[in-house]
Order: C-alpha cells, then sequence, then structure tokens
C-alpha cells in the first residue's frame, strides 16, 4: 500500500500536470468509489472547478478546487493516476474519469485537446471524495461535521515535528514499536515498508515495548524516520507490486534495508534478515542488529520462532507488470 513517499511523489508528479486545468467532465462505473457527496450528486459538484493545488496528507492526495472545495483521493492498495489524452482506450480497471482542458501529459509534451485524469484500482478499495476547506485551512468531513483528518497524527517531514514534539507523543504510547509506528493517530503517512526500515535504521526491535526506550533510542528513532521517509521521496517512493507514479516507477525498492528481504544477509551484519507476523502484517528485522531485550521477550516467543530464516520474494516493479493497459 502507498505510504507518505508514494503519494507525495505521486503529488509532485501530478502538480504540474494538472494544476490550473478546468474539470469540464465526470464519469465513473463503480458507484462506490465516490466517498462523498453522493455519487448522483457528485459530477454537478465537480464540473466547472480548477484545480489549483495539489498536496498531500497522510497517505491521502489532495487537490484544491476552487471555491473552498478539495477533492481528496485515498489510493489505498491499488490506486494508481494517469493523465493521458481524452479518448485513450483504458482497461476496465479505470473507475473514474475527470476530463480537464488540454495542458502538459505524463511523459512531457501538450495536448490541446481535452486529457483525462484517470484513477485505476484493481481491488477497489480506493475512495475519492468531495469536501470543504474552512477558513482556517482544516478539510471538513461528510456534511461539514468535524475535520476530516481529526484523527490523524502529525505530518513527520513538517518543520514543527521536532525531536521534542515526537518524545512528547512517544512517551503517552504503550505497546509495541511497530503498532505504534503504524498507528496514523500518533504519526501520519507511516506503513508496513517505512516502520521496518525506520526500525532497521535505528537499530530497535520491532516487538520492543515502546516505554523501555531511553533518550538516546528515542532520538535514533526519530532520526530514522525523517531519514528513510526524505530518501524514498528523492528516489520516488517504493515501486513493489502496484505502486507506480503519474511520470513512472520509484527505486526505493531497490534501496531498502529489510523490507521484503527475508534470508537475505542483512547489510550490517551480514545475518539473514527474518520475518514475522505482527497484526497480520510481515515484519522484517535483523535479530542481530535489532536485539529484543529480555522483558519484552514474554510473549514474543512464540513470533520469534515462526520467523525462522528463508527466502522470501520481492513484490515486482509496477514497470515488470506491463505499466497501465492502454492502446495507442
Amino acid at each position: 500500500m502507498p505510504e507518505l513517499p508514494e503519494v507525495e511523489t505521486m503529488a509532485q508528479d501530478l502538480a504540474p500536470l494538472i494544476e490550473g486545468a478546468m474539470i469540464t467532465a465526470a464519469w465513473w462505473d463503480w458507484p462506490k468509489v465516490i466517498r462523498n457527496p453522493d455519487p448522483a450528486a457528485f459530477e454537478c459538484a465537480v464540473v466547472g472547478r480548477k484545480v489549483l493545488r495539489v498536496g498531500r496528507r497522510a497517505k491521502w492526495l489532495l487537490l484544491d478546487l476552487s471555491s473552498n472545495a478539495v477533492l481528496a483521493i485515498q489510493v489505498k492498495m491499488t490506486g494508481q493516476l494517469f493523465v493521458l489524452p481524452a479518448g485513450t482506450v483504458h482497461d476496465k480497471h479505470v473507475h473514474l474519469r475527470l476530463t480537464l482542458d488540454g495542458g502538459p501529459v505524463a511523459g512531457g509534451g501538450r495536448h490541446e485537446g481535452p486529457r483525462w485524469l484517470l484513477f485505476r484500482d484493481v481491488r477497489k478499495f480506493g475512495r475519492v471524495g468531495l469536501y470543504r476547506r474552512a477558513s482556517d485551512g482544516t478539510i471538513l468531513g461528510s456534511d461539514d461535521e468535524g475535520e476530516l483528518f481529526a484523527q490523524h497524527g502529525p505530518e513527520p517531514l513538517d518543520e514543527d515535528f521536532s525531536l521534542r514534539l515526537f518524545r512528547g507523543l512517544l512517551r503517552r504510547r504503550r505497546g509495541r514499536l511497530k503498532t505504534t509506528l503504524m498507528d496514523q493517530s500518533f504519526i501520519a503517512g507511516v506503513g508496513n515498508i517505512y516502520a521496518d526500515e525506520s526500525l532497521w535504521r535505528s537499530r530497535l526491535h520491532p516487538l520492543r515495548s515502546v516505554q523501555s526506550l531511553n533518550v538516546e533510542q528515542e532520538r535514533r528513532l526519530y532520526e530514522a524516520i525523517g531519514g528513510v521517509l526524505r530518501e524514498a521521496i528523492a528516489r520516488r517512493g517504493s515501486s513493489v507490486d502496484d505502486y507506480t507514479a503519474p511520470e513512472g516507477d520509484g527505486e526505493m525498492q531497490e534501496h531498502l534495508d529489510v523490507y521484503q528481504r527475508t534470508g537475505l544477509p542483512c547489510r550490517r551484519c551480514g545475518r539473514p534478515i527474518r520475518r514475522l507476523v505482527l497484526n497480520q502484517r510481515g515484519t522484517h528485522f535483523c535479530s542481530w542488529c535489532q536485539r529484543l531485550p529480555r522483558a519484552d521477550r514474554i510473549g514474543a516467543n512464540a513470533r520469534l520462532a515462526a520467523s525462522a530464516s528463508r527466502s522470501g520474494r520481492r513484490g515486482r516493479n509496477w514497470s515488470e507488470l506491463g505499466g497501465p493497459k492502454v492502446a495507442d
């Protein structure tokens, strides 16, 4: 599932393609893709608005439109976005299509005729909603009831996300480190890939309890989270399985240290990377570099015993799967 770096890459790719464009039509073939408003009212609500800015909050893509509207896109596991000339033949997995006036298209060049912003989602978990941005900048949820992101924690790459703030949030938590990192109410945007990578970089075991960290370990984890997220954005995200951005694949998957590297040698110590299942998620770690304190082994022995080192298969790059199904 795309995480903060992947959604940020999507936003950076889309911005020069669609900022300033006018939405002239809307089409969908599956009503559940429209989260808000009612699908019957969606077209009238979105057509005629101009795309002013493309941004991101947590794992959501945000298109700020004219008249204080915000089109929020949650790509979930398999959502993809493409900007192509109108009339391009696409496959059955495109479930939402917004027609834009003329402008640039992916891959370079300009198309003077209408263009399509396509939302492709094989597994149909993604959602699109039209909301309102209040005068204070917050995005209001359905029927203007509460803030859309009220349950999300701070952005880990914001300038005001300081070590002091991180420590304060962390010390109010209980439970295991990886579970905490993936909780979107703790910090926004970190998922399975970058939780594993942050913990490896900071030499902390994913099953370690949050309360067991000392001041130095808190600092290492804080720096690891910011470091791996910034690197992943610079490398356009991790293109494993279904993720690709409007201008093509990322390359962070070639530089991951533990994620989907089960059985391969640790880049620090050479011992095999191990895998366990935590909250139904594959979790990758080095048992030598990321030692689990004795106090945290209680209740964790069964998981550790099941994490026998064995060869794992990495997800393929999106480009290896053939790219978007379109016709010339």
